[in-house]
């Protein structure tokens, strides 16, 4: 069992954080006062698995006593449940700054003169918290995509960490665009197999139609050139956090050109080290088959 606390600064980004847990499978309770935190792990660890992995958020709201706290984690780690803390950090500058934007207001607010006090209240408040974290993390000056990445290649499973998957699509554009797209290759350009009798009611899985696309240089010079550009673009996708894209390539039907370059694409990307999805829409409608 793995419990996960999340604290840090109001404003810091922890509710965002624990959207990106929860999309990594951690089971999230937010608000949890440090008395409830041992009789919730007792209830977790009876769960038969279903509560395997938890991140709770405890802030300042909940933060009455540090003491209380601390035993608790004393406790967690002598009970053999994997715990750790992570603590959100910003500069005071920042903080303020969001608060500006959001229009929300602090939760020291009612005890202090300022936002700015506020602020500086709760990082002396909270920076006993601070010190004793395994992973601190500083939201100043990083996207949420970036978050998003850091709490991955920290807390996500070891098949998932830093992995992005790459789902190839062919179509037909008489069908209309996949809308789940993130890139569009239209390979209308090259010869089309549809007017070759023989190869009509074949698809772009089937060697004789794969040759007879890739029979023309300028398919062969397209997929180099798509090739090379994602060779440039996937890493900078994979680092701003994308854990899926969608590439679709489409022909008239769906049915010969987009599936054969797809298909040969798709074994580009896979042998660049990435997982791949392949789909062939359209391949089976309209009277081909």
């Amino acid at each position: 069992m793995e419990i996960l606390i999340i604290s840090g600064l109001s404003g810091a980004g922890k509710s965002k954080a624990a959207s990106f847990l929860e999309d990594m499978g951690f089971y999230i309770v937010d608000n949890m006062p440090a008395v409830m935190i041992l009789k919730f792990a007792e209830f977790c660890a009876g769960g038969g698995g279903r509560y395997d992995r938890v991140a709770l958020v405890y802030d300042v709201r909940t933060a009455d006593s540090l003491d209380e706290f601390f035993d608790v984690l004393e406790r967690l780690k002598a009970m053999n449940i994997a715990c750790y803390l992570l603590f959100l950090e910003a500069e005071p500058e920042a903080i303020i700054q969001r608060y500006k934007e959001t229009r929300r207001r602090h939760p020291l607010s009612k005890r202090t003169d300022s936002l700015e006090d506020a602020v500086r209240t709760e990082k002396e408040f909270m920076r006993p918290i601070r010190d004793r974290a395994d992973v601190v993390i500083d939201t100043s000056n990083i996207s949420t995509a970036r978050l998003r990445q850091e709490l991955l290649n920290r807390f996500g499973e070891a098949g998932e960490r830093g992995v992005m998957t790459v789902n190839m699509i062919s179509f037909g554009f008489k069908y209309g665009l996949p809308l789940e797209a993130d890139l569009v290759l239209d390979v209308r350009f090259t010869p089309n197999p549809f007017y070759i009798e023989e190869l009509r009611h074949q698809t772009g899985l089937d060697k004789a139609v794969s040759d007879y696309v890739f029979g023309f240089s300028q398919t062969w010079e397209f997929l180099e050139r798509v090739e090379n550009l994602l060779a440039f673009t996937l890493p900078l996708y994979a680092e701003e956090g994308k854990t899926g894209l969608v590439i679709a390539i489409g022909c008239t039907g769906g049915h010969h050109r987009s599936v054969a370059i797809a298909h040969a694409l798709a074994r580009r990307v896979q042998a660049r080290g990435y997982p791949v999805t392949e789909i062939h829409r359209d391949m089976g409608r309209g009277d081909y088959h």
